[in-house]
């Protein structure tokens, strides 16, 4: 087929995701056929599509006429048959491979023989879908990204058996529609999604252990790390049902990691129908199904006046306890809002012995409060961004862990708190993230480039995690996921041997020049 034949396309399944790729295919000028099982989720179909140029128009990014032209492109249909005649089909139904590969099938008999299949699982086997049918070579995968409208990134994922021309024409067809196309192999979650679900299911994992608040889990995230939403917001986004199927998916095709064994309560959660945003409830309450608005439920904390808090626990002195730059940091946030600091970086009694509040800036916390002979008064405070994680340890007095809140607030930093455990809150979510993109690199299953590609096109994150490792430092990495392994034992948590072999080189990042790129 000549790369640029692909005149008419055709998309199964007409849920979020299938929706937006018909908007994104009819954008470009392509003429589509979009086909549902009936006419109840045909007409569901077409809702969502309407709707989404609805808003379009309303803020100005797409106009009347273009609406206009855009839905004339796309011809409605139920049934696989309408599709007989396109040169492309894109499949975008639930991720479930017994319902995939009876639709290959079905399509193997029905498209022109000449036709692309493509299939848009996010976790799937491209190849157990492509051998439903006599030509896997003419099969590909062709992920999109939630919106797909919006999201830049198309992971074009080829078998074993793939075509080379059936590549080209797939990846010269992502530049027509302005996406940047990552060319991979058939993995499990390919690259976007075996980054992104570990870390989502960790953080399942520490709410379900009551480790922090859903609302503190998510703002350190964001406000921590500039993520562009929360963990369990997004799979609140993702859909429950969707995530327990990737994860899934992961631990049984992925090497078994136990990081990827979906967390009890997403199973439960899955099991009572709180599926997220599109039932109205998942791990938040939301105002309708389909609505993104959250609204108030059992879980919601009691809004607490900063004046309130501060009032039972008046604080002018602080005693900073601990060294290098994070007790440099602390001291100074906490000077600059006016507060006399007293440092003591080994724990001295008598230099703290008339302080109002002792502040430890390092882990674990609990050895500061010890040296200290006053753990009542002792809490960690980790300053990042704009949210500072207020770190209890089992000795800390319920008065000291508010007093540290209203410090927080007049810091002008968000208060998140987390129990004294090696990377409290961000760290302990971010550092495992960067150590599987070093060990996707490792396998030599993508590049530096593609990696950072798929994570912030595809999920919108601000930096990649290689240009994150390079900017942090290597060796901070490397201590990091050391002290998370050396806590918790969790085989898939050990440092990934790329990353020692490159601090033990000296490639530690920007600080050197030289890292994962050179500066």
């Amino acid at each position: 087929m000549d790369r640029h034949s692909i005149v008419s396309v055709g998309v199964v399944g007409l849920g979020t995701m299938g929706a937006g790729i018909v908007e994104t295919f009819a954008r470009s000028g392509l003429r589509v056929v979009a086909v549902e099982v009936d006419e109840a989720a045909l007409t569901a179909g077409r809702a969502v599509l309407t709707g989404s140029t609805e808003r379009a128009v309303a803020k100005g990014k797409l106009s009347e006429a273009d609406r206009d032209a855009l839905l004339a492109r796309v011809e409605f249909a139920v049934g696989l048959a309408a599709l007989d005649g396109v040169d492309l089909v894109v499949e975008a139904v639930p991720e479930r491979l017994a319902l995939k590969r009876q639709i290959f099938a079905e399509l193997d008999r029905i498209a022109k023989p000449e036709a692309i299949l493509a299939t848009n699982t996010s976790s799937l086997s491209v190849t157990e879908i492509a051998v439903a049918t006599r030509r896997p070579e003419r099969v590909v995968g062709m992920h999109f990204f939630n919106p797909a409208p919006v999201m830049k990134l198309v992971e074009v994922v080829k078998t074993v058996v793939t075509a080379g021309d059936v590549v080209a024409d797939v990846q010269a067809l992502c530049g027509r529609l302005g996406k940047v196309a990552v060319t991979i192999d058939d993995r499990a979650g390919f690259i976007a999604n075996a980054l992104l679900f570990g870390y989502l299911n960790q953080a399942i994992g520490m709410f379900e252990a009551g480790y922090a608040s859903r609302e503190d889990i998510d703002a350190a995230m964001r406000l921590g790390c500039g993520l562009p939403m929360g963990p369990l917001t997004l799979l609140d986004l993702v859909g429950l049902d969707t995530a327990y199927e990737i994860l899934d998916t992961l631990y049984r095709r992925g090497g078994r990691d136990r990081r990827h064994v979906p967390a009890p309560l997403l199973r439960q959660m899955v099991t009572a129908g709180m599926l997220g945003r599109k039932t109205g409830k998942g791990f938040y309450t939301y105002a309708k199904p389909g609505s993104a608005t959250v609204v108030p439920d059992d879980l919601t904390p009691p809004a607490t006046e900063t004046s309130e808090v501060d009032g039972a626990r008046p604080v002018a002195t602080v005693g900073v306890v601990g060294s290098g730059p994070a007790a440099t940091s602390v001291a100074e946030a906490l000077a600059a809002a006016g507060y006399d600091v007293v440092p003591a970086s080994d724990g001295a009694a008598d230099r703290l012995s008339d302080v109002d509040l002792i502040v430890a800036a390092g882990s674990p916390v609990i050895e500061y409060a010890m040296a200290t002979g006053r753990p009542a008064d002792v809490v960690g405070l980790h300053v990042l961004d704009s949210v500072v994680e207020v770190v209890p340890t089992i000795r800390t007095s319920p008065a000291t862990t508010a007093a540290a809140r209203a410090v927080c607030a007049r810091l002008g930093k968000t208060a998140v708190v987390c129990p004294d455990r090696a990377g409290f809150l961000v760290n302990a979510l971010l550092y495992p993230y960067l150590n599987d993109a070093v060990k996707m690199l490792e396998a030599h299953y993508a590049t530096v480039d593609d990696i950072d590609h798929a994570m912030k096109l595809g999920c919108g994150y601000r930096v990649g995690p290689f240009e994150l490792l390079d900017e942090v430092g290597l060796d901070v990495a490397l201590a990091n996921q050391r002290a998370l392994y050396r806590e918790l034992r969790e085989p898939g948590l050990a440092p990934a041997p790329l990353l020692e072999q490159m601090v033990t080189a000296g490639r530690l990042g920007r600080k050197t020049g030289q890292g994962f790129r050179a500066y």
